[in-house]
This record gives structure tokens, C-alpha cells and sequence, in this order.
């Protein structure tokens, strides 16, 4: 096999060197003899998938919101942003530092409240650099991300997932061991039946379904404080009732958080209006044990 056939095994041959560990890529001496070595499993407690249907419902911002809840109540917590070709959770933290490396491992990043964050932007020159891989090869960063980082002890990890039921999602629930996911909608119709798609592949994997976040479910008027239906009046009861699932929260549509969230200042959000779903997870996989 010559170099350019082992190339391509391993890496897409425009990207491969992107990264400094690019998983499975031969031409990373660091990468040649790794299955000689025996990999420990990271040191988290709980693990909690944030997963939707299709994108734009707001998966990102809740899996980062969670987060930033969780370390308030004073739990060590790490963010694994598997959402590779679209990666927002650096941007939402206000991180531009890029992740280094010890000869080991990967360090992660830290958010200014200690929240520890592995993302693909993290890793590229340049932020606005796309991500041009096929499906395995991200697979592969993704498992990565799980394995190579040094995250230290963790009491919980939120993984952002990318949108659908494809590659992705699959290699996260048969490769790392996920308590509980959350499900993230919006309120169209078209979105339920979205939903029910990522319901059904957890309950397929015997992954454990916590819930319902129901995101952008109203505006409130500034000046009488009246809630209007900007996307429809919501059946988020009504589609969580059919699953057996209970509707963990109800975010509105919040001009200010969108603005934080642009400036880097996600850790700044109030996040009252998650702060139910936080309890539920709690319970429900253990973490307060």
C-alpha cells in the first residue's frame, strides 16, 4: 500500500493535518500505535446527550444552558461538542484559545466558570474553516473527543449532538455510555413528528430519554407582558403525553439571551426557565446521589 492509499484510510486528503491528533489517520505517528495502549475511560459520573430531530431548534443553547445550570449548583462539568460540522458552543462561551495537547492527550478548554469544552473549533486555524468529512471520519474525531481529552473528574458531561439519527448519534450511544438525553422541539408540527424519530432511535438503543425542552414556545411583550405564539400555539403536552415523556421546560423566544450568547456571555443567561429540567435530570439519572 503505498502512502497515498494509507492516506485515505485514515483522514479526507483535504483536511488530513487539520487537526493535531485526526483520528485514525497512519500519518499521525502519534496515532500509528495507539491500539497498542490500552485507553482509560474518562472519569465522569453522568453523561447527558442533548439531541433534536433536525437543526435550528435551539440543541446547542440548551446543551450549554444545562451545562452552565449544573455548574452553578457546584458539579464539576465538561461540554463534548459532537456536533462537528456545525460547532457553536466555543462562540457561545466566549473561548478562542486553542486546545493543546501534552503528548498524551488533548486538554480541554475552560470556560471563565471552569466548565471544561472540547469542540472541532477548537482544533482548526481558523474558526470559519468548514469541515469537510465524511461521516466516519467524524465518527472517529467524536470518539476521540471521548477518549484522547483530558477531562479529569468529571460528576457530568453534556454532549451536543448534531441534528438527525445519522452516523454520529449512533457511534456516541454505542461508544460512550450516555445516562440520559434530553430532546430538544420547537413548536411546529412539523418538528413533532421530527422528535418522534429521535425518541424511537434512543428507545432502540436502550438509551434512556429524560424528557422534552421545548424551545422558542413564546415571545412576552416588553410592555404588557402578554405571551403570543410567534411559531403556532404549542402541542408539546400533547406529543410528550403520546411518548410517555414529561416536558422538562418551555424556553421563550429571549432577545437578551441571544445577544449574550453572541457576545460569549452564555454563563451571564439567567436560565431560570431551564432551571426545572436541571432538577428532573438530577433525579432521574442519579447525579444528586
Amino acid at each position: 500500500m503505498n502512502d497515498q492509499e494509507e492516506l485515505r484510510q485514515g483522514c479526507e486528503p483535504s483536511q488530513c493535518g487539520t487537526l493535531p491528533a485526526c483520528a485514525g489517520c497512519h500519518s499521525n505517528p502519534a496515532n500509528q500505535h495507539k491500539e497498542e495502549k490500552p485507553k482509560k475511560a474518562p472519569q465522569v459520573r453522568k453523561v447527558i446527550g442533548v439531541i433534536s430531530g433536525k437543526g435550528g431548534v435551539g440543541k446547542s443553547l440548551v446543551s450549554a444552558q444545562l451545562a452552565v445550570l449544573l455548574r452553578r449548583k457546584g458539579y464539576e462539568v465538561g461540554i463534548l461538542d459532537a456536533d462537528i460540522t456545525g460547532p457553536s458552543v466555543p462562540k457561545m462561551f466566549g473561548v478562542e484559545q486553542k486546545a493543546m495537547g501534552d503528548g498524551e492527550q488533548i486538554l480541554p478548554a475552560r470556560t471563565h466558570n471552569d466548565i471544561k469544552l472540547m469542540s472541532v473549533n477548537l482544533l482548526l486555524e481558523e474558526e470559519d474553516t468548514p469541515v469537510i468529512w465524511r461521516g466516519p471520519v467524524i465518527s472517529g474525531v467524536v470518539t476521540q473527543f471521548w477518549e484522547d481529552v483530558a477531562w479529569g473528574k468529571l460528576d457530568a458531561m453534556v454532549i451536543d449532538m448534531p441534528p438527525g439519527t445519522g452516523d454520529v448519534p449512533l457511534t456516541v450511544f454505542q461508544s460512550i455510555p450516555v445516562d440520559g438525553i434530553v430532546v430538544v422541539t420547537t413548536p411546529q408540527d412539523l418538528v413533532g413528528m421530527i422528535v418522534r424519530k429521535a425518541v424511537h432511535m434512543a428507545n432502540m438503543m436502550k438509551i434512556p430519554v429524560l424528557g422534552i425542552v421545548e424551545n422558542m414556545s413564546y415571545a412576552v411583550c416588553p410592555d404588557c407582558g402578554k405571551q403570543f405564539s410567534i411559531f403556532g400555539e404549542s402541542h408539546v403536552e400533547e406529543e410528550a403525553a403520546k411518548l410517555g415523556l414529561p416536558v422538562l421546560a418551555r424556553l421563550p423566544i429571549d432577545p437578551q439571551t441571544a445577544r449574550l450568547c453572541d457576545e460569549g456571555h452564555i454563563e451571564r443567561v439567567d436560565g431560570a426557565a431551564l432551571q426545572g429540567a436541571v432538577d428532573a435530570i438530577e433525579a432521574k439519572v442519579g447525579l444528586n446521589a
